[in-house]
């Protein structure tokens, strides 16, 4: 098995070129320190299939002096990671040397609660003042998707003319790399969105032919980028949050945890594959509880 191969079956497409050059770069590495030691018995000369967990730990401080975001850094931990791993599972290798380093300054995956939004102020989002009038419906389906199901910006992409269900009022989301498929139901405002959306502005839009659903300003299909610009084109109305798809999505799942759901059913609504993501979101509900109640009630 090929390591693309590899990477296929465990990362997104959107990553494998990312993880790729990160492994070019820790291969090109190896080969200069080579080059320039004249002792070519020292540990730097081993090949890096072989390299122990201290030679990675050398490299990865190499590459702290480089980076100025620990997200950086943390896609060549990830990348090398998942090499070895590639390594293992081809017999090359008995063990992952990398499997237990852990970056010091690791960002916080934690929800923060204070770039969230209520369903209220998700609702504003459609009141988006439009320069194009054959994007207005379409970008009212988007962000329709975004505040109503809360998917991802790939979801959002992938999406195709197929996966809308009118009779049933529905939305078949495909499985990915990082959540599980599921069918949603659809608002009845959405649905209104999405039939003027396909029986006008998607025609006019359209240059190639296409089976996704959401189509670009250009005419082709949407690849993500103008989901972004969207979104970042209402900033303005919270300038002191975070707003963007991410926390737009962490909203909506907070939103259903908050209001009483069972986890198990957010949890399928949002397409977790671990319970424990879930979780993570009910934990912070319980935590923002508890300063609450301490604000008004506090211990003596």
């Amino acid at each position: 098995m090929e390591f693309k191969e590899y990477l296929n079956k465990h990362v997104a497409p959107s990553t494998i070129d990312r993880y790729t050059r990160e492994l070019e770069r820790f291969f090109i590495s190896n080969e200069k320190k080579k080059s320039d030691s004249s002792d070519k018995t020292n540990g730097s000369a081993v090949h890096p299939k072989n390299f122990t967990y201290n030679q990675i730990l050398a490299y990865i401080g190499e590459r702290r002096k480089h980076y100025k975001n620990s997200g950086s850094l943390g896609c060549t931990l990830h990348a090398i990671k998942h090499y070895y791993s590639y390594l293992v599972e081809v017999n090359e290798r008995e063990d992952n040397p990398a499997k237990s380093i852990i970056l010091r300054d690791k960002q916080s995956r934690d929800i923060q609660t204070q770039d969230l939004f209520t369903p209220q102020e998700l609702e504003l989002l459609l009141n988006r003042k439009e320069r194009y009038k054959v994007l207005k419906n379409r970008n009212l389906v988007i962000i329709g998707l975004l505040i109503y199901q809360g998917l991802r910006n790939s979801e959002i992409k992938n999406l195709e003319l197929k996966d809308i269900d009118f009779q049933e009022g529905t939305i078949n989301i495909k499985a990915s790399p990082k959540t599980n498929s599921r069918v949603l139901k659809m608002s009845a405002k959405q649905m209104f969105f999405i039939l003027n959306y396909l029986n006008k502005d998607r025609k006019e839009l359209l240059k190639t032919e296409s089976t996704k659903l959401i189509i670009s300003k250009l005419g082709t299909a949407e690849t993500g980028e103008g989901i972004n610009y969207l979104i970042e084109s209402l900033k303005h109305l919270f300038p002191t949050k975070k707003l963007n798809p991410i926390t737009i999505r962490q909203s909506v799942i907070y939103n259903l945890l908050k209001s009483g759901n069972d986890l198990r059913i957010v949890q399928a609504f949002a397409g977790h594959k671990y319970p424990s993501a879930t979780e993570n979101y009910k934990q912070t509900h319980l935590e923002e509880l508890k300063i609450q109640v301490l604000k008004f009630h506090p211990l003596q």
